[in-house]
């Protein structure tokens, strides 16, 4: 059976805003969440996520309030993330209309979390977000918002969040973040020969061609991007279309 492939927006917001930055870094203003998700949905969106980027390092609960008003504005899925760290927190962002909650830090500080998550929600509500540099030796996993160098292959942990019942996995290059240059595909035909469970691919997105080759060279079957969308450099429906001759996708 054929998978449609699927084209994700991401908001990576902070104190109330969405903001994109540059491997991590160099953080700019690109608009109201609400209003981005909106749009993107009404654009053909087929999912969208939102990360809530300094919760973890402010020892924070997620935006609450934003979730809220995003459920009320779009009829597709998102995934919600950022200071995660309990089964009832998630509860609560599911409760305010999330599909979908991802763990990123909480989940390498106590593996744990990821099987208490997946046993109180299903494994389709969980996904496992890992923060990925290539270095010598391989790709190593990053925490606190690409602060943290853990030193863990990233490999290897795709491979654990799986087994302990992550049912989806959000993989961001930190090398590619921001810089337009293609995504990782050398790290992404790598992972999926390791799991099972769908994946989405982040970082380096600049152009229609890039998800092309991601599609096409890999099973990977979520492509996310940020600030193509953001300031108006690539639109969702220009996307699809320059995608529909090559893969399968959603119009």
């Amino acid at each position: 059976m054929q998978v449609y492939k699927r084209i994700i927006p991401c908001l990576d917001v902070q104190n109330g805003r969405t903001v994109k930055g540059i491997q991590f870094e160099s953080i700019r203003d690109a608009g109201d969440p609400v209003q981005l998700a909106k749009f993107y949905a009404e654009q053909g969106a087929d999912e969208l996520v939102l990360l809530d980027i300094s919760a973890t390092n402010e020892e924070r609960a997620t935006f609450i309030p934003i979730v809220e008003a995003v459920a009320a504005q779009v009829n597709i899925p998102f995934t919600v993330g950022g200071g995660i760290s309990s089964v009832e927190a998630a509860r609560n962002l599911l409760r305010s209309g999330a599909d979908k909650i991802s763990v990123n830090s909480s989940a390498v500080k106590r593996p744990e979390l990821i099987s208490e998550l997946a046993e109180a929600f299903g494994n389709q509500c969980v996904v496992v977000a890992i923060d990925i540099r290539k270095v010598e030796s391989g790709w190593t996993v990053h925490t606190h918002g690409g602060k943290q160098d853990t030193g863990i292959d990233a490999l290897k942990w795709a491979e654990d969040a799986v087994l302990r019942g992550a049912g989806e996995l959000l993989i961001t290059s930190m090398d590619g973040d921001g810089t337009k240059k293609g995504f990782a595909l050398d790290f992404y035909q790598e992972i999926e020969q390791l799991v099972s469970v769908p994946i989405i691919a982040s970082g380096g997105a600049g152009t229609i061609e890039h998800f092309e080759e991601l599609f096409s060279k890999t099973g990977i079957t979520g492509g996310l991007a940020a600030s193509i969308f953001h300031f108006s450099e690539i639109s969702i429906p220009e996307l699809k279309k320059g995608l529909s001759k090559k893969v399968r996708i959603r119009n």
